[in-house]
Formats: structure tokens, C-alpha cells, sequence
């Protein structure tokens, strides 16, 4: 499993995309989540009490009241361009997990200040670099460039052929259609 922070919530074209950045490389894992959760995750993030609590702020306070903790979460898998991930919990000495989407586990780890994990191959099948370096005399001085989600995407696919995985290409290329806006 490789530590991952959550690095930011970014607006592309298809949605809200969030960025797992890995505490001991430079690869970073892009996920595609709902408005609804990437708001849980900003609020957080940004420190924004809103005046009710969130769905995940209920949970959390019935954990609380439960005496039950997130130890950590791990997006697990991909399978058919989708993430999966699990919740391990502390409840009366035992630790047992949960299926969980992604964004919702990403919500509820930063409300615990729990550790968030990638699997290896997820990271390998999915991450990316997002910041590539160009030409500079120095290492501190080097300009930066962000890739796009549909760079992002295109590369993915591009891996996916090499990999002679034809179905997971095609969904990446209907994605990328998607993106550009032909059919």
C-alpha cells in the first residue's frame, strides 16, 4: 500500500475530480467523484462548518457516540474504470472493514484524520504525474505544467492498448468522446 494525501479538488469538464497524491513518489491518482462528496471533502479541507451537519459529519458523530474509528482507508481496486475502496474500523477491540465508494471513505478519513491508502497496482494502473518538468538551469526554478483530464485520460488509454486490455479501452475512449464532445 502506498500513503496517499489528498492534494486537491479540482472542476474539470465531466465533473469534480479528486487528486491522491502519494507521500513517496510523484505519482498522483486522479478520481472522478460526485459534487455532493467532493463538497464533503472541501469542506474539510477549506475547514467550513456548514450551519447541519453533512451525511459525513452524521457519521462521524455516530462513530463517536459508538466509540467506533476509522484506522485507515485503502482504494483498493479498479475494475472497468471504477475505484473501490474499504474502511478499516476499531469497534469494541476488533478491526473490521466496510465496502465503501472512494469519495465517501476520502469524507470520512479526513473527519477521523485517518490514513488514506492506495493499493500498488491501482496506483500503477491509474496514477499519474501531473506536473511535468521542462527545461531550467535549476532543480528550485523549473517551471511546471498541469495535465489536463483528458491528457490524463488519453495516456490511461494509450496504457490500457499497450496492455492489450481492449475493454478498458474502449471505455476510456468513450470517455474521452464524452470529453471532447463528438460521438
Amino acid at each position: 500500500m502506498i500513503a496517499v494525501k489528498v492534494s486537491q479538488i479540482s472542476l474539470s469538464n465531466v465533473g469534480f475530480v479528486v487528486f491522491l497524491k502519494a507521500e513517496s513518489d510523484h505519482r498522483t491518482l486522479p478520481i472522478f467523484i460526485g459534487a455532493a462528496e467532493a463538497q464533503a471533502i472541501a469542506f474539510v479541507l477549506e475547514k467550513v462548518q456548514p450551519p447541519r451537519p453533512l451525511t459525513h459529519d452524521l457519521i462521524k458523530s455516530l462513530m463517536d457516540s459508538l466509540e467506533c474509528r476509522i484506522k485507515r482507508i485503502e482504494i483498493s481496486d479498479l475494475q472497468d474504470n471504477t475505484f473501490y475502496a474499504k474502511l478499516f474500523l476499531e469497534w469494541n477491540g476488533t478491526e473490521i472493514w466496510l465496502d465503501s465508494r472512494p469519495s465517501d471513505a476520502i469524507a470520512l478519513a479526513l473527519r477521523f484524520s485517518a490514513p488514506i491508502y492506495a493499493a500498488e497496482e491501482v496506483m500503477n494502473a491509474a496514477g499519474v504525474v501531473l506536473k511535468e518538468e521542462e527545461s531550467a538551469p535549476r532543480e528550485d526554478q523549473k517551471p511546471k505544467k498541469e495535465i489536463s483530464p483528458v491528457e490524463t485520460l488519453k495516456r490511461r488509454l494509450e496504457k490500457a492498448v499497450a496492455e492489450e486490455r481492449y475493454e478498458d479501452a474502449a471505455k476510456l475512449r468513450d470517455e474521452l468522446k464524452k470529453l471532447s464532445g463528438t460521438n
